[in-house]
């Protein structure tokens, strides 16, 4: 994942030398996150309780920058981890989360615990250490089955999902602490963000992630619905340049909550026959179960605020996150 060099020039120039915490920086795009704050510069501190996650990818960072990555084993729910791996941080990047709708439906105590406990938690670190500025990963879903397309951040939310409802939980909580003490928030509802190291291994797998591990092993994918429900997938090269441009951009911090997609959808069916045709089996199609609880339907941002308050603008398309992360699908299957 790269990012291109005007952008990384701008960053660098806000990030070089700043201590940053991430939250959940050892999971999907958290991991990626890191990545790019080290080679700009940035001071690294992650936490995560590994619970969804591994070090293997950042223990290759620590290894290599061991002065400017500091590694915290911990739940955002232990106070003592959390507040010392915020010290001496000058913004939080929050994406320590217990994901996926399905997920949720199964186990909504502890989505809530996490998700929206985890969230006041991290504000309150934030507040004690005195970081400037805190950025939540927040979710698209708490838009709902509301029809109106696309997405805009002043259409009614309506969570289907104890998960939806965990993200917007922690909407409000950033609105809420920004209003009542001096720190700054800001919220990305992230469109369907797909991946290199995106796990495949789960159940509760994201569409890509698990139409990528089946196809390349020339299996059908599984569709859960008639497949005409539509997603604007993200390649997560947008998510980290989103969420960077979020930590540092002026203006902003009054809990301002903006939609991080690509501005285009496709449907579930089109994103099957894609892939197929990307992994070289382009005759395998789809068999189909029943839709799951809490899914919405249709997923499409507009994405105008979040260039005019951030400067947001896509920098990877559906076409090149697929083929980046077919490829890297691909090279870890033959164990490459």
């Amino acid at each position: 994942m790269r990012l291109p060099a005007d952008r990384v020039a701008q960053l660098r120039t806000a990030y070089a030398g700043r201590r940053v915490c991430v939250t959940g920086g050892a999971g999907f795009i958290g991991g990626h996150l890191c990545d790019t704050l080290v080679s700009l510069g940035a001071l690294v501190n992650v936490i995560d309780d590994l619970s969804n996650s591994t070090l293997d990818h950042l223990s290759g960072l620590i290894e290599l920058e061991p002065e400017r990555v500091r590694f915290f084993h911990g739940s955002i729910l232990d106070d003592d981890a959390l507040g010392e791996a915020m010290t001496g941080c000058e913004v939080a990047l929050h994406l320590a989360a217990l994901g996926s709708v399905p997920r949720s439906v199964e186990e909504p105590q502890r989505t809530f615990s996490v998700n929206a406990t985890g969230t006041l938690r991290v504000l309150e670190a934030a507040r004690a250490t005195r970081a400037r500025r805190v950025v939540l990963a927040s979710s698209s879903s708490v838009y709902g089955d509301q029809p109106e397309l696309p997405k805009v951040e002043t259409q009614p939310t309506k969570p289907l999902s104890p998960y939806a409802t965990s993200k917007l939980t922690g909407e409000y909580l950033l609105s809420t602490w920004a209003a009542c003490y001096p720190i700054q928030t800001v919220s990305l509802r992230y469109f369907n963000i797909f991946g290199p190291r995106q796990s495949a291994d789960s159940a509760y797998a994201a569409v890509v992630a698990a139409f990528a591990k089946r196809l390349c092993n020339a299996e059908a994918p599984t569709i859960f619905g008639d497949g005409t429900q539509s997603r604007d997938l993200t390649p997560v090269a947008n998510a980290v340049l989103a969420t960077l441009l979020a930590g540092v951009a002026p203006g902003v911090g009054k809990g301002e909550v903006m939609n991080i997609g690509t501005g285009r959808r496709v449907t579930v069916t089109e994103l099957a026959a894609a892939m197929a045709k990307v992994c070289g089996v382009p005759d395998l199609t789809p068999t189909f179960q029943p839709m799951r609880a809490g899914d919405v339907p249709h997923s499409l941002a507009d994405i105008s605020r979040a260039k005019q308050l951030i400067g947001y603008e896509p920098v990877a398309t559906l076409e090149e996150g697929l083929r980046e992360t077919v490829e890297w699908y691909r090279r870890t299957l033959a164990g490459t």
